[in-house]
C-alpha cells in the first residue's frame, strides 16, 4: 500500500496559523515529547498504555463539515486570510473510510499543494488495528498515549513539521481516527461541535 503525505505547508506559516488558531480556540497543544521522534529511538521510560481499540464505531454528527470539524474561531481566522476548505473523503492512501471527512484549507487563488489538513473518520476494531499496522509497516512511527495511538510520518521524510518535529499524524481513539498535517493540529479536531 502506498501512503503519502498529501499536504505540505511552510513550517513558519503552519506554526503561526496553528498557534493563532489554538490561542483563539482556548486550547493547548498536547504535551511535547522530550526528543524528536525517530524510528530507531529507544527509551527506558515505561510506555503509556493506550486505550483499548473499541469494537464500537463512533458516528459523526450529520452536521459535520469543514467549518464544524475545527473551532469556529480557527475557521474565521482562516477565512480572514482568504483561505477556503476543500472537502474530500477521509482516506488511507487510495482507500476511503466511509463516513469520514478530510478538509484541506488553503488559499484558492494560489495554485499550490500547501495548506492545513484536518480529518476525522469512524473506525474500530480489526479495521483500526489493520490501518495502524499498515502505516507502521510503511515506515510511520507509533506512539501509545493516554489519548490514543499516534501514528506519525517519519520526520526524516516529512516536508512539514510542527515545533516538536512531528509531521502528518493520525490519532486513533476508541471508534474513531483523526488526521492532521502536524501532530499539534490534532488538538483542533472535534466533530461534535
Amino acid at each position: 500500500m502506498r501512503l503519502v503525505a498529501r499536504v505540505i505547508l511552510p513550517l513558519g506559516l503552519a506554526v503561526g496559523v496553528l498557534t493563532a488558531a489554538t490561542a483563539c480556540a482556548g486550547g493547548t497543544p498536547s504535551p511535547a515529547p522530550s526528543v524528536k521522534p525517530t524510528s530507531d529511538a529507544k527509551s527506558n521510560a515505561p510506555t503509556p498504555t493506550a486505550p483499548p481499540t473499541s469494537d464500537v464505531t463512533v458516528t459523526a454528527p450529520a452536521s459535520m463539515s469543514c467549518e464544524t470539524l475545527i473551532p469556529s474561531d480557527t475557521v474565521a481566522a482562516l477565512h480572514k486570510q482568504g483561505w477556503a476548505a476543500m472537502k474530500r473523503d477521509f482516506a488511507f492512501g487510495p482507500d476511503p473510510v466511509p463516513g469520514g471527512i478530510e478538509c484541506l484549507w488553503s488559499d484558492p487563488a494560489i495554485a499550490s499543494d500547501h495548506g492545513l489538513l484536518y480529518g476525522w473518520a469512524p473506525i474500530a476494531g480489526a479495521d483500526a488495528k489493520a490501518r495502524q499496522e499498515q502505516l507502521v509497516a510503511s515506515g510511520w512511527i507509533r506512539e501509545d498515549s493516554d489519548r490514543g495511538v499516534y501514528i506519525t510520518a517519519d520526520p526524516r521524510a516529512s516536508l512539514s513539521q510542527d515545533a516538536d518535529g512531528y509531521g502528518m499524524t493520525y490519532l486513533f481513539g476508541p471508534g474513531w481516527v483523526t488526521v492532521s498535517d502536524t501532530k499539534q493540529g490534532l488538538v483542533l479536531i472535534d466533530p461534535r461541535r
